[in-house]
Parts: structure tokens; C-alpha cells; sequence
């Protein structure tokens, strides 16, 4: 249940505060966590985003602050995984603390130096930031955390993902022990367990989940299909399933795009819903999809946290999860409030075992359906016809159209021949859209998969997992026998290697925040002597090497990346 700010014990200029941003009743995270962390407790906090956290732990901190003190020094450090959180979570603390003589700073890649360096020279008491551009700050001295009282980490499923473990255990260290610590996060994997272990003093678990963690409500089934053949095979079950508002999911901001695109040239209104979106754009593409006129939203997970929109009816994974836990989100923003949701994955066989991984999870079985061939989908648009001219019949409401056929006959024309003649009118909009041919599908993908999984695992064991870190531990050292490049991948070449202290981690961490790119878009890491080779996916290579000289790993600045 929860109570006004009033009652939560706050200063008088946080509530002030509160209240000119229009808040009158705090979310159920806030109620939850605001007291714990006034407390000094530390806290584990799963909760998504939008459902406001950022106040959960930016108010406690605010009223927790030494004032007066000087020089200032760092009491509260934030880490987030992107510099567009970081951003929005230091603008955020900023207007908390409008009240209050406060000074918050963001740091993140692409940065300008000198900024951070004066900044922090004069003093600043909140500070929020990327692991990657928090790490170098501190390796050139310029920031001391030992008067950090509260550290947070948000969304720090995101930043594991992204490959940050090392930097975030790198700083914590340099950070006093007696501190409090919280950690926020949309899923809880159990790398995320292991860092709590390790790291916090008796934490207080608070889970909020705004979104029903049951799936049993929700008709769930999966096409096999070949990775080239999807988009044919979704537009095909657009087709025949009568698809109303529809939430489709990706790995990437590029896959989004590119997704969206293809289904606007088919005839479909859809938009794409990613990072690389304003928030102004983001809130009219948002407004368009709750108002119909967009029918199919193309997002990927972390542009999708928050999101509460009644009335999807399909939910779609043009892209499996990696994470059993990121499905359940997923799938669960359809079938509410009493109405059947439906939720479709389209599965590559080499992606066969990561949906028995989801089955585990949720304990239930997902049943495989058949992709409708040529003869169902033409025969389903000729049903949409006769039903569309039935309904119009019925309503009566074509005299001038009946006037016209009344004249035609005069002259003439035979009166079936003219009902067909406007029919064939009628679909000429049908013959645009052919169905795409669907080829067989290729098992084998599926068995080179599985070698694939075996020879990168340890010796003695059946299998390897697929997490991308653990992949990339399996390549270091620069002895690895593999040598071709994955298709859709690039090779891309580090002028650093081994004997500079390169790790996997740092490699995924730095590269990830300073070209603004998914970790998971990064694949195998060979480290050698002298150089780091490196394989990303194709779409992202331009924006890796437009920031190369700009690189910082360990002490080396203006670290070049290049094309191997």
C-alpha cells in the first residue's frame, strides 16, 4: 500500500521538490526502498524501469549528504550502463535537489576531459557514470572515491550484459567497505547474485514487478524457421493470425530499424521503438501505436523497459532472449486484464536449445506450430474479401455504386462479369504483397551449432554455455585455432594485447560504452602478445572505429582500433 511522500520521513525541500514535479504518491518501489536506504541499509531492488526508481535511491541520497563540508568530495556514486541513463539519472537527481546546494556531474564516453577534470577539482558530491569513462578518471588520479558513502547500481543486469563485471568490481574496490551499497535491476541472473554476495552487507531484497511473472495465461508458441527466413515467415503469420496491436522484439537497434523498414515496404504500419530515438520522438511514436495508427512496434528490451501499454494481442520474439527471465518480461505485456494474449518466437535451429533453457525456467512446454504455406495465406485473403463485400451488402450503403452497375447492365455488360471486374479492383492492392517463398529447413545449422558449443567448452564436458563473456574467456591468450570469422561479423584489430594486462571484460566494457553499442554485438575476443583481435557484428564496425583514438584500456590512451 502506498502512503504520501509526507509520510516517508523525507526533508522538507526533497518533498518541496517532489511536489513541484508534480508527484503526489510515491510508486510502490519508492515506497519500499526509500525507507530501507534512509536506514542505511543496503538494498537489492528488482524493479524495471519507469517504474521509478530514480527517486527511489536519488531522494535517500540527497537527504543523507554532509553539507557545508570543503573541500567537496564524492559521497554518492551512481554507476549506469549507457551515457543516455547517465544523463537522464544525473538530470534527474539534479531537479530532486533543486532545493538543495547540490552539485551532481555525469561521466561517460566521447566526454570532453577537461570538463570532467575542472569539475571535479571544484567539487561535486554526486557523481553518475559509465564504468569505462569512471575508470579512467580514476587511473589518471583525477577521482578519489574513498569519502563515497552510497554506491548505486543501476540497471546492473545491463551493465553485466555489456561485459562490465571486472570495471564495476574494480571500482567498488577503491571505495570504502563501510559504504551502502544498492543495486537495481530489471531481472535478477545469477551473476547478479554473486555480486551481491560479494559486495554488499546484508541486503534488504525488495521486488517490484509490475508486469505478472506467470506466463500461463498467454497462448505461447514458436515457428522453426531458417535466421533468412523470418521476416517471410512473420509476415506470413500477420497474415492469418488477424494480428492486433503487436509488439515484436529484437537483439538490436539496428535489427529494429532495418525490421520496421521491411514492414512498412510489405504494407504493414509499424515503426521502430530503440535508443537511437529522442525522447520527444520516442513519445510520439509511443502516442501513434496507443492510438492505432501504428499496428506493429519493432523493440528491442532495454528500449522496451517501462513500457505499459494496454491491449497488445500479439507479442512477438523475431529474436530470442538470451536471458529465460527478459521473456517472461516480454511476453507478459500481453494478455491483460481478462483477454487472451498470444505470444509467437520464431526460432533458427540454432537457437533451439536456448527455448528449452526459456521452457526450463517457466516450466511449461511451448508448443511448435506450422508456418501457413502459400495455398492458406491466399485462401485467408479471399475469406477477408468475401466478408468485407458481405458486410458492405448488408449495410446497404452503395445506391451510386448500384446506380453505375444498373447502367453498365443497360448497355450490356453482363452483371457477373462486372461483380469480378470489381473485385479484381478491389485487389490490386493484393497482388502487391506476393507470399515470400520459405525454404527447408537447414538441421545442419543446428549441429554446427551444437560442435560449436562442445570444442569452446571445457575438455571432459557436454556442453559450453553461450553467454557472451564466458565465450570470450575461452579465446584469450591468442591460441585459439579459429581463424574464420562468423557470418555478419567483422574482424577488428587492437594495438594492445597481453602483455599490456588486456582482460575480456575490459575489452567488451570500454568498447561497448565508448561507441555506444550492446555488448552481446561484440562476439569472439583472441588476445595476443601484442594485439587483441576481435569479432562485431557488421552493422556496429563503423561506429567502433569512427571513435578509434579515443580508446583508453588500462594506463594506454588513444588506443587505435582497426581492421584486421
Amino acid at each position: 500500500m502506498t502512503t504520501e511522500f509526507t509520510h516517508l520521513d523525507l526533508d522538507q525541500e526533497l518533498e518541496q521538490a517532489v511536489n513541484d514535479l508534480g508527484y503526489s504518491t510515491p510508486t510502490q518501489v519508492q515506497d519500499q526502498v526509500i525507507p530501507l536506504l534512509l536506514e542505511g541499509k543496503d538494498v537489492i531492488a528488482q524493479s524495471e524501469t519507469g517504474s521509478g526508481k530514480t527517486a527511489a535511491f536519488a531522494l535517500p541520497i540527497l537527504q543523507n549528504l554532509e553539507t557545508g563540508i570543503s573541500p567537496r568530495n564524492v559521497q554518492a556514486l551512481i554507476l549506469a550502463p549507457t551515457r543516455e541513463l547517465a544523463i537522464q539519472v544525473a538530470d534527474a537527481i539534479n531537479k530532486y535537489g533543486s532545493h538543495l546546494n547540490v552539485e551532481v556531474m555525469a561521466v561517460y564516453g566521447g566526454q570532453r576531459y577537461d570538463t570532467s577534470k575542472r569539475r571535479i577539482r571544484n567539487g561535486i558530491d554526486v557523481i553518475v557514470g559509465t564504468p569505462g569513462r569512471l575508470q579512467d578518471l580514476m587511473r589518471q588520479g583525477l577521482l578519489d572515491l574513498s569519502s563515497v558513502r552510497t554506491v548505486v547500481l543501476d540497471e546492473a543486469d545491463e551493465m553485466l550484459s555489456m561485459g562490465f563485471i571486472e570495471d564495476i568490481e574494480n571500482i567498488l574496490s577503491q571505495t570504502p567497505d563501510e559504504r551502502q551499497t544498492a543495486l537495481f535491476s530489471a531481472t535478477m541472473p545469477k551473476s547478479i547474485r554473486v555480486l551481491a554476495d560479494k559486495y554488499m552487507h546484508d541486503p534488504q531484497t525488495v521486488m517490484v514487478l509490475q508486469k505478472q511473472m506467470t506466463v500461463a495465461t498467454t497462448e505461447q508458441r514458436f515457428y522453426l524457421v531458417n535466421e533468412k527466413d523470418k521476416l517471410a515467415a512473420l509476415t506470413r503469420i500477420f497474415e492469418v493470425d488477424e494480428i492486433g496491436a503487436t509488439l515484436v522484439f529484437t537483439r538490436t537497434r539496428a535489427g529494429s530499424g532495418k525490421l520496421a523498414a521491411d514492414l512498412i515496404q510489405r504494407g504493414y504500419a509499424a515503426e521502430a521503438l530503440n535508443g537511437d530515438l529522442a525522447q520527444e520522438a520516442r513519445i510520439h511514436v509511443l502516442n501513434r501505436f496507443r492510438s492505432g495508427q501504428v499496428k506493429v512496434l519493432v523493440a528491442t528490451d532495454v528500449a522496451a523497459r517501462g513500457l505499459d501499454i494496454e491491449g497488445i494481442s500479439h507479442v512477438v520474439n523475431f529474436d530470442l532472449p538470451n536471458d529465460p527471465e527478459a521473456y517472461v518480461h516480454r511476453i507478459g505485456r500481453t494478455g491483460r486484464a481478462g483477454r487472451e494474449g498470444i505470444a509467437i518466437s520464431l526460432v533458427p535451429p540454432r537457437d533451439r536449445f536456448q527455448l528449452n533453457r526459456i521452457e526450463r525456467y517457466t516450466k511449461q512446454k511451448i508448443s511448435q506450430a506450422q508456418l501457413p504455406d502459400e495455398a492458406q495465406v491466399y485462401a485467408h485473403r479471399e475469406d477477408k474479401l468475401v466478408h468485407k463485400l458481405t458486410v458492405w451488402l448488408e449495410r446497404d450503403r452503395s445506391k451510386r455504386e448500384q446506380e453505375i452497375v444498373e447502367q453498365m447492365m443497360a448497355e450490356g455488360h453482363d452483371p457477373v462479369r462486372i461483380a469480378a471486374a470489381a473485385l479484381k479492383m478491389a485487389r490490386v492492392e493484393e497482388n502487391q504483397r506476393p507470399v515470400e517463398k520459405i525454404g527447408e529447413i537447414n538441421m545442419s545449422e543446428r549441429s554446427q551449432e551444437s560442435r560449436r558449443e562442445r570444442s569452446s567448452g571445457p575438455k571432459g564436458k557436454g556442453k559450453s554455455s553461450r553467454k557472451p563473456a564466458e565465450r570470450q574467456q575461452g579465446f584469450r591468450g591468442g591460441r585459439s585455432t579459429i581463424t574464420t570469422v562468423e557470418e555478419g561479423m567483422v574482424r577488428l584489430s587492437i594495438e594492445r594485447g597481453r602483455q599490456h594486462g588486456i582482460r575480456p571484460g575490459e575489452v567488451v566494457g570500454t568498447i561497448a560504452s565508448c561507441a555506444n553499442i550492446p555488448g552481446s554485438a561484440i562476439g569472439k575476443i583472441m588476445i595476443q602478445d601484442n594485439e587483441t583481435m576481435l569479432d562485431v557484428q557488421e552493422e556496429y564496425v563503423s561506429r567502433v572505429l569512427g571513435h578509434t583514438g579515443s580508446y583508453s584500456f588500462r594506463d594506454y590512451k588513444n588506443v587505435m582500433i582497426k581492421r584486421a
